[in-house]
């Protein structure tokens, strides 16, 4: 296998100096994830300066290390560049000029990471692809994923967030896609943008970046799509595509059935009718997942092919995830929320046998407005029967003063707190919801349901 980086390459793109000739394999910036032969990229937060663990990463058999200052008494091979940020930017600059993989960008409100983990597995049918580790869509993790894109990949797939305008546009500028996919404008950070049409505006700022020739697609269904497609216009985007169940889109769901193992869902992709199965309940996955096949459609792709994998498709750990613990059913939701995600998933527990439960953490970041956000849930909460509610942190305040007393669980500060109740009120045949923003740490809920099996 040739080297991701030899020391020539990664001194050409950063303007570094290296301290002795090395050939890194991947990019890590964790020792505790990082892979024999990685380059060790130290960067400095706020909290940690990376260089602490320099040697660690030696340790943990690194092929080199890229630093600001050469560090003594270290052996190891270092590459040492003004900064290590803009470094590893330099990296991610010099990977996409090389590379002549077909590239999706995807960003949204929701769904990003499991758009992104379909696509992976379309296009992987297709040829050798390339994808976003986790959830790392940020200054970081859209570089550090970028940097590592292989020389010989044939699609690659990047997932984009912000919570600030400006963001997105200096990482999609990075990526460079050919398809810049938008999942779904939704009501998540609100502190900072103070509506949705500015959140849809900040969204549209990967439209900016779209190679020439390349494709927006945008979800019909959303109330924003008219705002987005203007903005794709204004871009200078030469081709636009809609998807969703809409009348006219160009991936239109026209048929959708829950099974136990997940969903049987038919479409039409472009004028192409397409069947195919997904291992993950849920109407939002399959519009997601006919986002993605639309993605496939505009890089010219096999459609079919890319369908028929789906099929390997499940929910991710924190976004939809199903297990049992015991005698009860848990979906774990706990990785993030807002109010259409929140009520994506308590259609989810809706559609549960027995008792449905609902653990609920704070929406966060939902700015002047988020008492009003967190009351509102009463309609997806009595839409979905829920049957008991456990309520985590101040902001669900709002809810539970709306709840009726038969539908009152627990309401705690936080999740530690909430855990003893819940437990106590489990009964054999139960299905749990855990759904929250990830600062609520909703998992010590999981790992307690866990536990109890």
């Amino acid at each position: 296998m040739s080297a991701l980086w030899t020391s020539s390459d990664a001194e050409t793109a950063t303007l570094g100096h290296v301290t002795k000739a090395f050939a890194a394999n991947g990019l890590s910036i964790d020792t505790r994830t990082l892979k024999e032969g990685d380059l060790f990229v130290a960067l400095k937060g706020d909290n940690r300066d990376g260089h602490d663990f320099v040697r660690a990463a030696f340790a943990a058999k690194a092929g080199a290390a890229l630093v600001s200052r050469e560090l003594e008494g270290v052996n190891g091979a270092m590459l040492v560049v003004a900064h290590t940020q803009r470094g590893l930017d330099d990296l991610a600059v010099a990977a996409r000029a090389r590379s002549d993989a077909k590239i999706v960008a995807v960003t949204g409100s929701a769904g990003k990471t499991t758009t992104k983990e379909i696509l992976r597995l379309g296009l992987g049918a297709l040829g050798k692809t390339h994808a976003s580790a986790a959830s790392y869509n940020n200054h970081w993790g859209v570089p550090l994923s970028l940097a590592s894109l292989p020389q010989d990949a044939r699609y690659a797939v990047f997932e984009i967030g912000m919570n600030h305008f400006g963001e997105i546009r200096l990482l999609a500028g990075f990526v460079r896609p050919h398809v810049a996919l938008v999942t779904t404008i939704a009501p998540a950070h609100l502190e900072f943008f103070g509506s949705c049409e500015a959140i849809a505006d900040a969204k549209s700022e990967i439209f900016e970046s779209i190679a020439p020739g390349g494709m927006a697609l945008i979800p019909s269904d959303s109330p924003y799509a008219e705002r987005l497609i203007a903005r794709a216009k204004q871009s200078h985007v030469s081709r636009i595509a809609t998807f969703g169940g809409k009348a006219g889109s160009d991936a239109r769901l026209l048929g959708y059935d829950e099974t136990d193992g997940g969903a049987h869902i038919k479409a039409d992709i472009q004028g192409l009718p397409v069947e195919f199965w997904l291992a993950a309940p849920g109407r939002h996955i399959a519009t997601n997942a006919l986002g993605a096949l639309l993605a496939v459609a505009a890089l010219e792709g096999d459609v079919l092919n890319a369908a028929a994998a789906l099929k390997q498709f499940a929910a991710l750990k924190g976004r939809g995830a199903r297990f049992s613990a015991g005698d009860i059913e848990i979906i774990d939701e706990s990785y993030n929320a807002n109010p259409a995600s929140m009520a994506a998933a308590l259609a989810l527990l809706g559609a549960a046998k027995g008792r449905r439960i609902a653990v609920l953490g704070d929406m966060l970041e939902m700015g002047d407005d988020g008492a009003a956000h967190h009351a509102n849930l009463l309609k997806p909460v009595e839409d979905a029967r829920a049957d008991l509610l456990f309520l985590c942190g101040p902001a669900m305040q709002s809810l539970w003063d709306k709840l009726p007393a038969s539908r009152r669980g627990a309401h705690a500060a936080n999740s530690a707190e909430l855990t003893k109740p819940l437990l106590a009120a489990l009964k054999p045949g139960d299905t749990v919801l855990v759904k929250g923003s990830n600062g609520t740490k909703l998992s010590v809920i999981i790992d307690a349901l866990k536990a109890r099996a």
